[in-house]
């Protein structure tokens, strides 16, 4: 391994070339990556109900093919999940990554392809190494190990040519036998989907490792550090890992979690974000230490940007990188080489720069929670409420939710301000059936809450009628068209109604 690195680390550097080529020129880069994709497309049946074989322009494509979300897309899904082809792609389609969330399903597939795996999760991965290098010339990163924490569904057969997992179990399952040699833990600790044991086992095993790169989603990487520090007795990871340089975080806001990590590696490590979903690898962080994400455009992906204020309308108005704007929300609408298109993925974010275009996830189309990985959206939130209020006898008038962030000895939560019809004889048991509800709507918050490693029982407060009505007065938004918000991913709101308890 330690041969094998240094060759690794100039494929790495050298390819830095490419990358400034896109750049330079991201408008072309598109037009090709659309050009390709069409080319692909034309012999499926999607391609060919749409006319692809006719469409040569960026807005003849825009105009024969109308924007997609997931339910749209789901029938194509499962005809290709009952073993048809040539549906979305033209070439086979073998794994299915497993994630959270629409409103009418616990989980959603999406495809993944062999030019979806290797052109865009795979390439894009390979770009973050080589943007890093390009900071950080001295780097060592591959000296050492990489410590990857996986997500929470084990591979699962549909048939006998396709399976499906979390997004991070079915690319550990397709890495290159290389990148196996330079990763930690064994695929067998990786792919474990009971966390309680995975956490203990990645402790173990990876503690006597030459850890010099950790990457993962916050929640989890902070409550692996926790149990680590407190087997080895140490202060700080770096002291358990001197050779540790890099943690690379995404899925979720990182700032509720920046000071605790700080805390917990000590001195010398870099932090890089990168923007990694179930349906493709979108951007990741080049410059250290600045906002934003650099957005890849040559990786099997085209990019269309629609401001939030047409999201709902008949025919919603998209814009290409030529007319984006810094500091505005658009939703991301992909076409992609995995047979998503004109898919409305559901993030919304903002450019941070055009000159490289450079982005940040601002949020959801719909009201959410997501600080934890749970993806709990308004839609989540109100059948469980229903389902509470069925269980206990309950009536509930309004609410509002928002997290509660993890404290250095506090697990995660979600507080509850809710007011009822009339006032519960037991918090307790509502509490108690709004987590069982929720847990059977969401497959990601029920994840989270197992065993309550990274999400405790949520915090239900019961407030006196007509708190809400007072709180809309005093922001000055009586009147129908301004609702309480259901759910929020920061607790401006919910802090705002407290003070007015108090």
């Amino acid at each position: 391994m330690k041969l094998l690195s240094p060759a690794i680390s100039r494929l790495a550097r050298l390819r830095h070339w490419r990358i400034e080529q896109w750049v330079q020129d991201p408008i072309a880069a598109q037009r090709e990556v659309l050009q390709d994709l069409v080319t692909h497309g034309q012999y499926t049946e999607f391609g060919r109900k749409y006319g692809f074989n006719q469409l040569f322009t960026i807005r003849k494509f825009k105009e024969a093919v109308p924007i997609h979300e997931y339910n749209d897309v789901k029938p194509y899904i499962e005809r290709i999940m009952q073993g048809e082809e040539n549906i979305l792609w033209n070439t086979p389609v073998s794994w299915f990554a497993k994630s959270s969330g629409t409103t009418s399903d616990k989980s959603k597939f999406i495809p993944i392809t062999q030019e979806s795996l290797e052109d865009c999760h795979f390439q894009s991965a390979k770009d973050v190494l080589t943007l890093y290098y390009n900071h950080h010339n001295g780097s060592d990163l591959l000296t050492g190990k990489g410590l990857v924490i996986g997500g929470s569904h084990q591979i699962s057969p549909i048939n006998e040519s396709m399976q499906y997992g979390d997004l991070s179990a079915v690319l550990l399952q397709n890495t290159p036998m290389w990148a196996n040699w330079i990763r930690t833990p064994e695929l067998s600790i990786a792919l474990l989907d009971e966390w309680e044991t995975k956490i203990e086992k990645l402790a173990q095993s990876t503690i006597e490792e030459d850890v010099t790169s950790i990457s993962g989603v916050p929640t989890w990487t902070l409550i692996l550090i926790r149990r680590i520090l407190e087997i080895t007795g140490k202060a700080t990871l770096k002291e358990v890992w001197p050779n540790l340089e890099l943690y690379i975080h995404g899925g979720v806001s990182f700032v509720p979690y920046r000071d605790q990590f700080k805390k917990l590696i000590g001195e010398g490590c870099s932090y890089l974000e990168m923007y990694n979903a179930s349906e493709g690898f979108f951007a990741a962080q080049d410059t250290p230490d600045e906002e934003g994400m650099l957005l890849f455009v040559e990786n099997g992906i085209f990019y269309e940007f629609m401001p939030v204020g047409e999201y709902g309308k008949e025919n919603p108005t998209t814009i290409g990188l030529d007319k984006v704007e810094v500091g505005q929300n658009y939703a991301m609408v992909i076409s992609t080489n995995g047979g998503l298109w004109r898919y409305l993925l559901g993030d919304t974010v903002q450019f941070t720069s055009l000159h490289p275009f450079k982005i940040k996830v601002s949020g959801r189309l719909k009201q959410y929670i997501n600080t934890f990985g749970e993806e709990l959206i308004a839609d989540n939130a109100d059948k469980a409420i229903a389902i509470a209020c069925e269980k206990t006898g309950l009536m509930v008038n309004d609410y509002t939710a928002a997290p509660v962030y993890f404290g250095d000895n506090t697990k995660g939560a979600h507080e509850w301000l809710i007011e009822f019809e009339e006032e519960p004889a037991n918090i307790d048991s509502f509490a108690y059936e709004l987590d069982c509800a929720l847990k059977s709507v969401n497959s990601d918050y029920e994840a989270k809450r197992y065993k309550d490693i990274a999400l405790s029982l949520p915090v239900v407060k019961a407030l006196s009628r007509g708190t809400f009505h007072a709180w809309l007065k005093q922001k000055g938004k009586l009147g129908g068209q301004h609702k309480v918000p259901r759910l929020s991913n920061e607790r401006t709101y919910i802090e705002e109604v407290k003070k007015l308890i108090k």
